[in-house]
């Protein structure tokens, strides 16, 4: 890889000795997930997106789902402790989490939010998560990353 300029995500994963492999395609703007894994052949079911959710409580949750699945509001509220929970709105992502639409992932964020990740990932030995901008990506061990960010597993999709 050439001299690039490391993400948030990266330093942290770095910090807490968890090893990666970094996987990079062109992009200027936000692509889905799906187009994003088909451009760099990798696997729908092991690839993840990050989403964040705003409880009623006024807390932040980020959940990790694969690109193809919908998050389940309902599911994801209750794994959390809420009665309910909504996606924070596209134009608020950079100001909750310091990253873009396309480039968030669990890791590095300003604050560590509470998160859960899709009980499909659990025993799986490598996952696919964006590296923290927009024409990256990480391939790490969910249960590594689990550990390092206290995360769960649990069935959070529709």
């Amino acid at each position: 890889m050439s001299k690039e300029t490391k993400t948030n995500a990266m330093r942290f994963l770095e910090k807490n000795k968890i090893q990666y492999t970094m996987q990079s395609y062109e992009c200027d703007e936000f692509i889905d997930g799906v187009t994003c894994a088909e451009a760099l052949g990798q696997p729908l079911d092991e690839t993840f997106k990050t989403l964040v959710a705003h409880g009623k409580s006024g807390g932040y949750y980020c959940f990790l789902i694969p690109v193809a699945e919908e998050l389940d509001l309902k599911k994801s509220a209750k794994s959390v402790g809420e009665k309910s929970v909504e996606l924070i709105h596209v134009k608020d992502i950079n100001k909750i989490t310091g990253y873009v639409r396309g480039g968030c992932t669990p890791v590095g964020m300003k604050k560590q939010f509470p998160t859960v990740i899709h009980e499909s990932a659990e025993n799986l030995p490598l996952f696919y998560i964006s590296g923290g901008r927009i024409g990256l990506q990480m391939h790490l061990s969910p249960a590594e990353l689990a550990k390092a960010i206290n995360a769960k597993f649990e069935d959070i999709i529709r």
